[in-house]
């Protein structure tokens, strides 16, 4: 599959499932789980990395969200022909028995992006793993083991057709895009009781690309979109009938990839000074941004997923050239 946009994630998969950050690119598992302490970030606070990565694949594993209860979602598998994307959940504490395979039935590849407390489960899958790593990607919903493909109801989608579900929160509402024949990404809110989308745009520049990643309880939306004035990718917070631009200083880059209920904000940027390196960070409104970055990723770490205690999941890319996932829980 291919990821979002943006060399870091790969939520999507080219046109397939990616994993990540909606770039293009394919799934991954992990290995074993090792830790290690790193800097500091929240102003005072350290965080304890710990490598998880599921043992079918210790080359490739991407995770992409946590809930509150430390339940973790991602995939394994590069997304390259013969090693397509595969999703699963990861229960504390974080055995290789508890990682549990989750995949849309029939499909060829799955990554499970987002997860909310009350055993809901959202992604993507495709029924292709092709060598060019362009497949075809659509939504799905996982209620309790019902699955089903949530599409947003468009009249010019790509061609293959390419839809994410990215995030979903306790209220049942689901954030993810589509993307429409000229390649514009175009974000959207999914109510899953109701089945009704909802297109989320940016007000100054409502056809502007945008892709929702994250929602919290209270509605708020983190995502990243082509900001009007500068032509950047820029990162956002939707909230409070504000919408909020996201850039990391110095980047050339910004992606929002994760929110919680206290607007803490999670991503990736990539500095103007390296376009190969990849860092990523937190963000609140009291404190603007903190780089945190795994300290075996060697500059190429993607934040993903936050959940209320502050805990971090994502991925990086190590020395041996494997992507690993990792979670850093915070040390007060």
């Amino acid at each position: 599959m291919r990821s979002i946009t943006g060399k870091a994630m790969r939520r999507i998969a080219t046109a397939g499932v990616a994993s990540g950050v909606l770039a293009a690119g394919a799934l991954a598992l992990g290995g074993a789980a090792s830790a290690s302490t790193a800097g500091a970030a929240h102003g005072h606070t350290t965080y304890r990395f710990s490598k998880l990565d599921n043992a079918h694949d210790v080359t490739f594993n991407q995770l992409l969200g946590i809930n509150d209860h430390g339940k973790i979602v991602g995939y394994f598998g590069s997304g390259a022909a013969g090693h397509p994307n595969k999703g699963y959940q990861l229960l504390p504490p974080y055995t290789q028995q508890n990682y549990l395979n989750e995949n849309f039935p029939g499909s060829v590849q799955t990554q499970v992006t987002g997860l909310n407390n009350h055993g809901v489960t959202v992604g993507f899958w495709s029924s292709m793993n092709n060598a060019n790593m362009v497949n075809d990607n659509h939504g799905f919903v996982d209620v309790h083991g019902h699955f089903r493909t949530a599409d947003f109801p468009t009249g010019s989608p790509a061609s293959p057709p390419v839809d994410q579900l990215l995030g979903v929160n306790d209220n049942g509402i689901a954030v993810g895009f589509y993307t429409d024949g000229a390649g514009t990404n175009h974000g959207y809110r999914y109510n899953i009781g109701t089945g009704r989308f909802r297109p989320i745009v940016d007000p100054n520049a409502p056809a502007a690309s945008l892709t929702a990643a994250a929602i919290n309880d209270i509605g708020g939306v983190a995502g990243f979109y082509t900001n009007p004035a500068t032509g950047n990718t820029d990162g956002f917070l939707k909230q409070h009938g504000q919408f909020i631009d996201l850039a990391a200083p110095g980047a050339s880059s910004t992606m929002a990839l994760g929110v919680n209920n206290f607007d803490e904000v999670v991503g990736v940027y990539t500095p103007s000074s390296n376009s190969q390196a990849l860092d990523g960070f937190t963000w609140t409104p009291q404190r603007g941004f903190t780089t945190v970055n795994d300290p075996h990723g060697i500059g190429t770490t993607t934040v993903n997923g936050v959940n209320d205690r502050g805990q971090l999941v994502g991925f990086y890319v190590d020395r041996a050239g494997h992507t690993d996932g990792f979670l850093a829980s915070p040390q007060h």
